[in-house]
């Protein structure tokens, strides 16, 4: 071989190196988008969510941020709760940034926006907490998996709560896909009591005077039990109706669980009973204790409703990457992440084959008022667990 060909050789050889060295740094990395409300509405859910998305992979991976030799390597982007800025954060994440998936986003409508990328791209979002049934219903791809609760396990475990014979109800919601979506599996959850209206005011409503005398004027004739069940979330207390004399007119209200800030509201209606997608008290298990005491160690407080939340979607990704060795293939994920269950704070969660949500606990409490936390403390009634609760597939496919 001449001196010519050695040299052209050599040319080849280095510039194959040059274009190896990104691929094969990169290979040693598993790039994690994480899109959610990092300012917004729903600031405090997006923030709870990142908190619980590090811990939870921090935990997964015992402390070393790698599965299979791979470094576990998060890009958050911040949506603001806009979905059309969600829906190009998340093709820059999976274009520019080269994320092998997503987690997220706060808000049901970014979702909903962020649906057909995943799909466009044929990459992973793990859905969390954004909760519309919508996300793994009839807008649902199969690049869709969702930790979070759905409307459909949110409602029909409310109504477990507060369904029974005599009851009548009038429900208080925001006009959005996250309030609509609630009412409509909620109502269609009871079976023994009566709805007899449905209130939508704006999201951003802080005056709900109007809206309450609707809902009084609706149930106050009413025999029997009378109960206004509230579904809302971010900004407004629709707690203030209280104040309005319910008592008066034998009103009672229900609503789930929440972030505690919010359940500061609770602790004026003892005895109030609902159904709370996590409250840190509840669960009985290692990964709820290790997050409680990683939480107590870093912030001196407990974890809250959405940190949860984070946690189990790290468990599912990192649960995931293990099946596939750090395999990042679509179709590699995919397969591993149908009918897979892994560990949670909440307990054991399992991704539904038909849908990909999680079907998982919910926790039927009664609220205490204890002098020893700022917020209505919700007592565990009973675990409703994920067989009792008959959630409707709705993707159709």
């Amino acid at each position: 071989m001449n001196r010519r060909h050695l040299v052209a050789l050599a040319a080849l050889a280095a510039g194959a190196a040059a274009a190896a060295a990104p691929a094969w740094a990169q290979s040693n990395e598993i790039r994690i988008a994480h899109i959610y409300s990092k300012t917004g509405p729903l600031e405090a859910y997006g923030k709870q969510t990142q908190t619980g998305l590090m811990m939870g992979l921090d935990y997964a991976t015992g402390g070393t941020m790698m599965v299979n030799g791979k470094k576990l390597v998060v890009i958050e982007k911040d949506d603001q709760g806009k979905p059309d800025l969600g829906k190009s954060l998340l093709a820059a994440a999976y274009s520019d940034d080269k994320a092998a998936l997503a987690v997220g986003p706060t808000a049901s409508g970014v979702a909903l926006a962020m649906l057909p990328v995943a799909e466009e791209y044929k990459k992973i979002l793990v859905v969390e907490p954004a909760v519309a049934d919508s996300i793994t219903g009839d807008k649902w791809n199969k690049y869709i998996f969702r930790t979070g609760r759905n409307s459909s396990q949110d409602a029909i475990s409310n109504a477990v709560a507060i369904d029974k014979p005599g009851v009548t109800v009038a429900t208080l919601a925001q006009d959005n896909a996250f309030g609509r979506d609630g009412v409509k599996a909620f109502g269609a959850a009871l079976k023994k009591a009566k709805l007899v209206h449905e209130e939508y005011l704006p999201p951003a409503t802080t005056d709900f005077t109007a809206g309450a005398q609707r809902l009084i004027d609706k149930l106050k004739d009413q025999p029997g039990r009378k109960i206004i069940w509230i579904v809302w979330a971010g900004a407004g207390n629709p707690f203030k109706i209280v104040d309005l004399d319910l008592k008066r007119y034998g009103i009672e209200i229900a609503t789930g669980g929440n972030i505690l800030p919010a359940m500061a509201a609770y602790k004026n209606l003892p005895g109030m009973e609902g159904a709370a997608y996590y409250y840190f008290g509840i669960p009985k298990n290692p990964v709820n204790e290790a997050l409680v005491a990683a939480h107590y160690k870093q912030f001196k407080a407990p974890p809250d409703f959405f940190t949860a939340g984070g946690f189990s979607a790290a468990m599912a990704v990192v649960t995931a990457l293990k099946k596939t060795g750090g395999d990042t293939g679509t179709n590699k994920l995919i397969g591993a992440m149908e009918g897979m269950s892994f560990d949670t704070p909440k307990g054991k969660m399992t991704f539904r084959k038909e849908d990909h949500q999680a079907m998982q606990s919910m926790y039927h409490f009664k609220i205490k008022a204890d002098p020893a936390f700022a917020w209505g403390v919700p007592e565990l009634v009973r675990e409703i667990k994920p067989e009792e609760m008959d959630i409707p597939i709705k993707n159709k496919r």
